[in-house]
């Protein structure tokens, strides 16, 4: 996918990192740190890396007080990084410590609109903890939400909404390339539920994950989930399947798409898209229709059965799934998603393809929104813009960064993680 804009190589400098130095030096003095694989960033934009030295960051927030909160997939549970902030990127680490220590956690994380519970997911569990951000501690921890299925992919993604603020909730995928049992919803995976706040914290033992409010299916592996602000809409990616086939061909190379899907407002209980299925295992968006064998008018982000096709196992069995709003190209991996403020733009970390050459993703893109959609029609050759991207994805995926999760402070710049490098990075002109 293309940048629209052009590119310039640039020295990503950065002020501190608070895991490599002393709170009191990283208050005063602020050393530069040069990233692993110094990205390209297009005009407009600046970035440079926050701190480092993190042990696989995923999910990333701040909380009232501005700290930030970060989730290390590799076992270092849930880290509180203190800031302090100056113009543009000019942001320095302060102190970083520890807030929870559990190696479980691995993706999840998520705060109440007062900023008093604080959930976080390992492969199994959602985990409620009472949040104290002007000490910087938790305590209470509470298991409220169990029965997440512990196979398959293994990060369990939370989202609270804004305009909805009762409700959580928590996306569960595949467990396999091809999940058969997921056709139907009591599987309880690939899908996601939305559960109330209030009554977790109220009950007096945890719940089971089937036991939520069925929200939207058909989703193999949707990790990134975010709410549009003007409208409320709720809005996933998913990370279609490999190795497809279709009628004996290998089509796998640039199909199916990876997914920007529309899921409609979280208590709209009578739209369209509330409870619906998107498709998986049985239907898979195209993204170069062009190789497709038995091509009856499939364009982008099409949905069709891959396999033999005939008998039962036709492309009219997709005609009733919820299509994608926008299909980006096949295993570039998009991780989380992240609306600015005013809803005109939505950010995709996408972490990048293990199974196909040359490699792709290892970026991170902004699609363009109006009055609560993207700009691009939904067969849209070219659904965003890249910001941040590798230099030589050739080099990829072992000598790159890999985005991850993504976070806004409140003077509305942007944090994005690169789990496999330790790295955060902090960029302005979102």
């Amino acid at each position: 996918m293309a940048s629209l804009f052009p590119l310039k190589s640039f020295t990503i400098l950065a002020l501190t990192s608070a895991l490599l130095l002393s709170p009191a030096l990283a208050q005063t003095t602020c050393a530069t740190i040069s990233p692993k694989y110094a990205p390209v960033v297009t005009a407009g934009y600046t970035a440079k890396v926050l701190m480092n030295g993190l042990t696989a960051p995923r999910g990333m927030l701040f909380d009232s007080k501005g700290n930030l909160l970060i989730v290390e997939q590799g076992g270092a549970g849930v880290r509180l990084v203190k800031l302090t902030h100056g113009d543009g990127i000019n942001v320095c680490v302060a102190s970083s410590k520890q807030l929870i220590n559990d190696s479980s956690l691995n993706h999840g994380i998520q705060l109440t609109g007062d900023g008093k519970t604080l959930f976080v997911s390992s492969e199994t569990i959602v985990y409620s903890y009472t949040y104290d951000a002007t000490a910087g501690t938790v305590r209470a921890k509470k298991t409220v939400i169990t029965g997440l299925s512990p196979s398959g992919h293994a990060t369990r993604t939370l989202l609270i909404s804004k305009q909805n603020p009762d409700q959580i909730l928590v996306q569960v995928g595949s467990n396999a390339n091809i999940d058969s049992a997921t056709t139907e919803a009591s599987s309880g995976r690939s899908q996601a539920r939305i559960f109330s706040i209030n009554a977790l914290k109220a009950g007096t033992s945890s719940v089971a994950y089937t036991t939520g409010t069925l929200f939207a299916w058909g989703l193999r592996n949707s990790i990134g989930w975010a709410e549009e602000p003007t409208t409320g809409g709720i809005w996933s990616n998913e990370n279609s399947l490999d190795d497809a086939k279709r009628n004996g061909v290998d089509v796998h190379m640039n199909n199916p798409g990876e997914e920007l899907n529309y899921h409609g407002v979280l208590n709209d209980t009578k739209s369209p898209q509330f409870g619906a299925n998107y498709g998986y295992p049985l239907c898979i968006a195209a993204r170069d229709p062009t190789i497709l064998p038995a091509n009856t008018k499939i364009q982008i982000g099409t949905q069709f059965v891959y396999g033999t096709v005939g008998g039962i196992n036709t492309d009219d069995l997709c005609a009733p799934k919820q299509a994608p709003r926008l299909t980006f190209p096949a295993h570039t991996a998009p991780i989380d998603l992240k609306f600015n403020a005013n809803g005109s733009a939505l950010y995709v970390t996408f972490h990048g393809s293990w199974d196909r050459q040359p490699p792709d993703g290892y970026r991170l893109s902004r699609v363009d929104f109006k009055n609560g959609q993207p700009l691009q029609p939904a067969n849209s050759a070219n659904p965003a813009v890249n910001i941040l991207t590798n230099a030589d994805n050739t080099k990829c995926p072992n000598d790159c960064f890999r985005p991850s999760g993504l976070a806004w402070d409140s003077k509305n710049r942007l944090y994005m993680a690169s789990d496999s490098t330790g790295e955060v990075f902090v960029i302005s002109g979102a």
